[in-house]
């Protein structure tokens, strides 16, 4: 699944989450869409995969986007 020249990078559970990460992703020239399921919006429903949100970037920055959300990616460690 996904758009055409775009990458699934990461698949996270609810929208905020994936709202966090598409500010840190976009905030280092990023650019993201966010791909979901529209119940999990309406409904809030979070089971059986249907909160499951799915992160694309362009293939081109893939490699990049997976480095700036990988855990433990801070300049203090």
């Amino acid at each position: 699944m996904g758009k055409a020249g775009f990458e699934v990078i990461s698949k996270v559970h609810g929208q905020a989450t994936a709202h966090i990460l598409k500010a840190h992703l976009e905030s280092e020239g990023i650019p993201v869409l966010l791909e979901y399921e529209s119940a999990s919006l309406i409904y809030g429903i979070t089971a059986d995969g249907i909160g499951e949100v799915r992160i694309l970037v362009p293939v081109e920055f893939a490699d990049e986007a997976r480095r700036v959300i990988a855990p433990g990616d801070s300049e203090a460690e």
